[in-house]
């Protein structure tokens, strides 16, 4: 098994510290595990998938664009 040393905030350091009976390193192996599953996933549906970067580009921005929509709306 392959050690990774991680660097973390000295007040999350701190805030763990109160959890003594928590296996870190446990949880932050499932995290990683579920990250890369996540992104094997993602890269399956974008390797069979016929959009351009350009479409991406233009759905992501009509996106952004309702989103913003939204959020105006909801505060007047």
């Amino acid at each position: 098994m392959t050690n990774m040393t991680l660097a973390l905030p000295e007040e999350l350091a701190r805030k763990m510290k109160a959890f003594p009976e928590i296996r870190w390193s446990e949880i932050a192996r499932q995290a990683i595990e579920k990250r890369v599953h996540d992104l094997e996933i993602m890269n399956r549906i974008a390797s069979k998938s016929k959009l351009t970067q350009k479409d991406v580009e233009e759905i992501s921005e009509s996106i952004k664009a309702s989103a913003a929509r939204r959020l105006y709306e909801s505060r007047h």
